[in-house]
C-alpha cells in the first residue's frame, strides 16, 4: 500500500497536475482519513490476563461465564462498526484507482483484500467466543466488509466517469494520502507490536518491492488496448 501510495498515485498526481497541486491533494486525503481515525478510532479487542483468567475460573458459574460472553460479543460488535466505518473509505480508493485504469484498481483491491483479512478475523474471533456458532461470526464479519462496495456505490454516483483528468488525478492523489496514512498510522504499528521494529521495517521494504515487481509485470502482461 506504501508502494502504490507514493511510488503510484501521488507521482502520477504530481507529474499530470504539477507539485503544488499535487502535494495539496495528497495531504487533504492524509487529513481526511486522519479525521476519520480521530473521531472514529478503530477498536481493538485487548487480550484476556492469565490473572483476570485464573480469577474467573475460580469464581465458576454459567452466570459469570455468560456475562463475560456478553462483554466479548459486544466488543466484537464495536469492532464491526469500527473496521465498517474504517473500510469505506477503502472502497472509494479503489473505485477511483479503476477509473484511472485496470492496473491501478487491480493492485489496489490487492493491498486491500490482503489488510481486510485480519480485519474480518479480529471480528469474527470475538463473535466466535461469545456465541460458539461460526455462521454468526461469519456474518457478522461479512456485513462489516460491505462497508466497501458501498463506498463504490456512492462515489460512483458522485462522481462519473467523466471526470476532468485533473480532477481525477487529485482525487487518486488524494487516494494515496488515504492509503499512506491508513498504512502508517495503523498496520506499521501493529506490525510492530507482533513482528518487532527491524523486522516490520526489513518486510515493509519487502512488500514495496513485491508490489512495484508485480506492478511491472501486470503492466507489461496486460494487452496494449487496456488502460493502465
Amino acid at each position: 500500500m506504501l508502494s502504490i501510495s507514493f511510488l503510484d498515485l501521488a507521482h502520477n498526481a504530481i507529474n499530470s497536475i504539477g507539485f503544488l497541486k499535487g502535494n495539496l491533494w495528497f495531504f487533504a486525503g492524509v487529513i481526511f482519513f486522519a479525521f476519520v481515525a480521530h473521531f472514529i478510532p478503530e477498536p481493538t479487542l485487548g487480550p484476556v490476563s492469565d490473572t483476570k483468567r485464573r480469577k474467573d475460573k475460580d469464581e465458576g458459574g454459567k452466570d459469570l461465564m455468560k456475562k463475560h460472553r456478553r462483554q466479548v460479543l459486544y466488543s466484537g460488535i464495536i469492532t464491526a462498526i469500527g473496521i465498517s466505518l474504517h473500510n469505506f473509505p477503502e472502497g472509494m480508493a479503489v473505485f477511483l484507482g479503476s477509473i484511472k485504469g485496470l492496473r491501478v484498481g487491480l493492485n489496489l483491491a490487492l493491498a486491500i483484500a490482503l489488510h481486510n483479512i485480519p480485519e474480518g478475523v479480529a471480528v469474527a474471533l470475538p463473535v466466535y467466543f461469545a456465541t460458539q456458532s461460526k455462521w454468526q461470526a461469519f456474518k457478522l464479519a461479512t456485513l462489516s466488509g460491505f462497508a466497501e462496495p458501498l463506498g463504490v456505490v456512492i462515489v460512483a454516483y458522485l462522481f462519473p466517469s467523466s471526470l476532468s483528468p485533473e480532477i481525477l488525478e487529485g482525487l487518486l492523489g488524494s487516494v494515496g494520502g488515504v492509503m499512506a496514512f491508513l498504512t502508517l498510522h495503523e498496520m506499521l504499528p501493529l506490525a510492530f507490536d507482533y513482528a518487532g521494529q527491524k523486522q516490520a521495517v526489513k518486510v515493509v521494504f519487502l512488500g514495496m518491492a513485491c508490489m512495484s515487481a508485480s506492478l511491472y509485470f501486470l503492466e507489461i502482461s496486460l494487452p496494449e488496448d487496456l488502460s493502465l
